[in-house]
């Protein structure tokens, strides 16, 4: 595998180079290359648009004696994509571009077609002038006479325009300066305005901040009195919680009142004792004027709402006391109850 990579080869003494047979090729063979369409163009035969830049299998030659300035020229056969027909077109080096030459019209070559009229007409112009001197003159005096009427008809268009517009540049100066100086003040003006609404802004959001927080002080200081308090204190006292609870305190007086108007007070003896009607003794029928008078003092405690029944102190039939001066109602209604258990037996 190493010998294919030497570089100096070996030849035998007797090796004569001019001996060697050369291939002889035709000059005017074609190779195929790989290339693409270098302008838009349209095929005569069936009318298909080729556009710049697709690609084509082509053949390509040496046009034989033809050459500019020791270049030679190539020609290029395609296919039209459609019908197969066969398109060439050759390099064109004066120009360094491409030329059409069969198969197909160019297109978008108005351009380039004015550039030619001009360069024929310019040529043509240039032998009429190198056979004939006087032709000569006549072309400088031509041209000198169109040289003096376009500076004539310029200088008329310039006064023209000055008549019309009298620029005072001056006075736009000054303006132009009114201008910059109104604007600086105006923004002045606004970024003054916006610093003071920021700082007002920034003042609001600090008092509501203190504000708050002061409302969640007594907040906290409200609820530590609410929970050292009984819960059983709101049916009992009657206690201020200042200027901001004035009307829950009014509801809860309105609560404790209606209660012991008709129950009583839960802190006082005998506070059901209008509720309570003693029992007569047996030897009460013998004595209707000593009940009377008993009768109307408890409907008159009864009216009145008062916490404790008249002082007085009796026995039943079986010899235990029914109630006494400081007795509560509970007591008072198990001696009730007693008494009947008494009677029945």
């Amino acid at each position: 595998m190493s010998e294919r990579k030497v570089l100096n080869k070996y030849y035998p003494p007797d090796f004569d180079p001019s001996k060697i047979p050369k291939l002889k090729l035709p000059k005017d063979r074609q190779y195929v290359v790989r290339l693409m369409a270098p302008f838009n163009m349209r095929c005569k035969t069936c009318g298909e648009y080729i556009y710049k830049g697709k690609k084509f299998n082509a053949r390509k030659e040496t046009v034989q004696n033809e050459l500019y300035l020791g270049l030679p020229i190539f020609r290029f056969y395609i296919k039209c994509t459609r019908c197969l027909a066969e398109i060439t077109f050759k390099t064109d080096p004066e120009s360094t571009d491409y030329a059409m030459e069969h198969g197909a019209t160019r297109n978008f070559q108005a351009e380039k077609l004015i550039e030619e009229e001009e360069k024929k007409v310019q040529q043509e112009r240039e032998e009429e002038e190198l056979n004939n001197p006087m032709k000569v003159l006549e072309n400088r005096t031509r041209d000198s006479k169109l040289e003096m009427e376009v500076l004539e008809n310029l200088q008329e268009l310039k006064e023209l325009n000055q008549r019309q517009a009298q620029v005072d540049f001056e006075g736009m100066l000054d303006q132009y300066k009114e201008m910059e100086r109104r604007q600086r003040e105006r923004d002045q003006e606004e970024d003054e305005r916006e610093t003071k609404e920021m700082l007002e802004r920034a003042l609001v959001k600090r008092l509501r901040d203190s504000d708050s927080e002061e409302e969640t002080e007594d907040a906290k200081d409200q609820s530590r009195k609410h929970t050292a308090d009984k819960p059983t204190d709101i049916l009992t006292t009657d206690r201020d919680t200042g200027p901001q609870g004035s009307s829950s305190v009014g509801v809860k007086k309105q609560k404790v009142e209606s209660w012991e108007r008709s129950v009583g007070g839960l802190g006082g003896k005998g506070a059901l004792g209008s509720l309570v009607v003693r029992k007569k003794p047996a030897d009460s029928a013998c004595k209707p004027a000593a009940v009377a008078p008993r009768q109307a003092a408890d409907t008159q405690t009864d009216h009145s709402g008062a916490g404790a029944a008249k002082p007085e102190s009796s026995k039943a039939s079986n010899g235990q006391p029914v109630a006494s001066q400081y007795g509560s109602s509970l007591s008072l209604l198990g001696a009730y109850t007693d008494s009947d258990d008494s009677n029945s037996d």
